[in-house]
């Protein structure tokens, strides 16, 4: 396994930047929306696209734009080793920017990476390792929202999770190899508090004013047009209006066990 060294990166290259991957029409189009939410954030902030269409791109919302025109579906695992920058974030394209990133960056001086755990964790699918068996309290981590900076074990570690996961035809979910990854490694990684990869956006419904500064949304509802589930979602209100909604019928739905007792209190009446 070849990993990175100083002599693959640009010297000129702005200390920190962000990342996205996207191919397909759509998922350019969703990236697109990404950004615009980023630059009116980050205005200043050095933004690249990994992209099978780099034709006809909005005017300066990106800052590079490197074409692969053979993009697999988990193309980011080849591209996040390849970034130019010292210290990436990169995000899939369903993400919007909330606010701006402060001293995000700044994680990147003590861990080698920093990222969320993922939600839905009482499913079996969110709790799936290959090679390992871990606790409960060992959940995968969502890839989505990924900050990294350049050295040598960080980008031997993304080496060794590409090869990994193209080698094993029957894992389609990169998280898979990464929890594996992570309860084996020794990488010194931080686990970002859920502002930075808001998956559930509700919390918002439930968070006082000082529990947090929303940041990262994230969530695969941008995609329910591209889905035949309706039409386009694209700003915070569409989506906390269709998660209230889904919010209140999967707790009227069949539910796991540990989920029964909340359910009754959930509904339980008020008292009179």
């Amino acid at each position: 396994m070849q990993t990175a060294k100083s002599e693959d990166f640009e010297p000129e290259a702005p200390e920190c930047g962000v990342l996205y991957v996207a191919g397909g029409a759509e998922y350019v189009d969703l990236a697109i929306q990404s950004a615009r939410s980023l630059r009116e954030q980050e205005p200043g902030i050095a933004i690249d696209l990994v992209t099978d269409l780099p034709e006809n791109l909005p005017t300066g919302l990106f800052d590079r734009v490197s074409a692969v025109y053979d993009m697999h579906p988990r193309e980011k695992l080849r591209a996040m080793p390849k970034t130019r920058f010292s210290r990436t974030l990169y995000v899939d394209s369903d993400t919007l920017f909330l606010a701006p990133l402060g001293d995000l960056f700044a994680i990147l001086d003590r861990f080698e990476c920093a990222l969320t755990h993922d939600v839905r964790r009482d499913w079996a699918l969110i709790r799936q390792g290959r090679d390992h068996r871990t606790p409960y309290a060992f959940p995968q981590h969502n890839s989505g929202v990924f900050l990294y900076r350049r050295s040598e074990a960080m980008f031997g570690f993304l080496h060794d999770w590409a090869e990994r996961f193209f080698a094993d035809d029957g894992i389609e979910r990169d998280q898979v190899i990464l929890k594996d990854m992570l309860w084996e490694s020794d990488l010194r990684y931080y686990v970002l508090p859920p502002e930075f990869n808001l998956r559930r956006v509700t919390l918002l419904d439930a968070w006082e004013p000082l529990d947090a500064i929303p940041t990262i949304l994230h969530s695969h509802r941008f995609q329910d047009h591209m889905r035949g589930r309706g039409a386009r979602i694209a700003t915070l209100e569409a989506l906390l209006k269709a998660e209230r909604q889904a919010l209140t019928e999967e707790w009227q739905g069949d539910l796991p066990e540990a989920a029964q007792v909340w359910s009754e209190l959930r509904n339980r009446l008020p008292a009179k």
